[in-house]
């Protein structure tokens, strides 16, 4: 029920995000435009088609791989504060494409995502070799993973204040999160990326793998679980889904920390049932966030990146204030 109403919410986020923006376009316009009826004028057709569609599937399509990503880093080290960001993962595809855009003049969407791609498996590669003597013990993974994310951001202070100018303008607005001007190039990357990705997860029932770790290493070996291939193989899905969130709409924060959190609150602990539910909150809070961010100061643009970190922190500040309540 709740992933019905979950889906309900996105659908009419997406569409409001249809009308949203410094052209006004009617409801009954969009509408039109997107079945394909007469009656639109050319120009609302082009600011619907062109304009922003691509930049709300981009936000919905980042926002169900963060999710995706942070539930599955959280499934792996059994840890609920995990999430691709302490892994490095995040750091190293924004290494990649920030590499891209500073020092290549003309960054492609392909290039860029190859970079992003190449800077998170760089990282996730540096982890394997870091922890796999371990089996990809958990709390190694975090500690090593929080080095790393420390070790590219450093890097990527480096890249920006060695690069040019407007370059590094692009860089900088690039780390923010933002979903402007995202094209249909974008969205061919972006989609069938994540849907492969997800019939890789269902076909191969990672669910039920991620069931099993979280009973701990001694029960999931016991029902025949590979620790250590299948954390390997987990990591490599968390690995491409937030590389190609990043290359689609750069550092979007807390997205994959704070949508496995409250899917988990509402369906539970069951995977079957937490990746889906996950998936839509996260591209509930990335469409949405960009919505609000066009809306609060309008004709100003907040980007997106910035609504989810004031909305992840709130979240968490609830939590700790709720937890510290005392009981009646």
């Amino acid at each position: 029920m709740i992933q019905l109403l979950l889906l309900l919410v996105l659908l009419g986020l997406m569409f409001l995000s249809l009308l949203g923006g410094d052209i006004a376009v009617t409801w009954g316009d969009v509408g039109r435009s997107l079945l394909g009826l007469p009656g639109v004028s050319p120009g609302d057709t082009w600011v619907v088609h062109q304009l922003r569609l691509p930049r709300t599937l981009i936000a919905v399509g980042a926002g169900m791989a963060l999710a995706l990503a942070g539930t599955l880093t959280q499934g792996i080290t059994r840890n609920p504060l995990a999430s691709p960001s302490v892994l490095g993962f995040t750091g190293g595809a924004a290494l990649g494409a920030i590499g891209s855009v500073v020092l290549l003049p003309t960054g492609q969407p392909w290039l860029v995502s190859l970079a992003a791609l190449g800077g998170a498996l760089g990282v996730a590669l540096l982890l394997v070799v870091l922890t796999q003597h371990q089996s990809y013990a958990p709390l190694r993974l975090v500690l090593v993973g929080l080095g790393l994310g420390l070790g590219t951001a450093a890097a990527l202070q480096i890249f920006l204040a060695l690069g040019d100018l407007n370059q590094v303008s692009q860089g900088l607005f690039w780390l923010t999160g933002s979903v402007y001007g995202r094209t249909w190039g974008q969205v061919a990357l972006l989609w069938p990326a994540l849907g492969f990705l997800v019939l890789i997860l269902v076909g191969t029932r990672q669910s039920q793998v991620l069931d099993a770790l979280a009973l701990g290493e001694g029960v999931a070996q016991g029902l025949g679980v590979r620790l250590g291939w299948q954390r390997g193989s987990l990591l490599g899905c968390s690995v491409v889904l937030t590389a190609i969130a990043v290359a689609a709409a750069g550092s979007i924060g807390f997205v994959g920390l704070m949508a496995p959190h409250m899917a988990r609150q509402w369906v539970g602990a069951l995977h079957r049932d937490l990746l889906p539910t996950a998936a839509l909150v996260g591209g509930v809070l990335v469409v949405g966030s960009d919505g609000l961010g066009r809306w609060l100061f309008a004709p100003i643009e907040v980007p997106c990146g910035v609504i989810t970190a004031a909305i992840g922190g709130s979240y968490f500040l609830y939590l700790l204030l709720r937890q510290r309540r005392p009981s009646a």
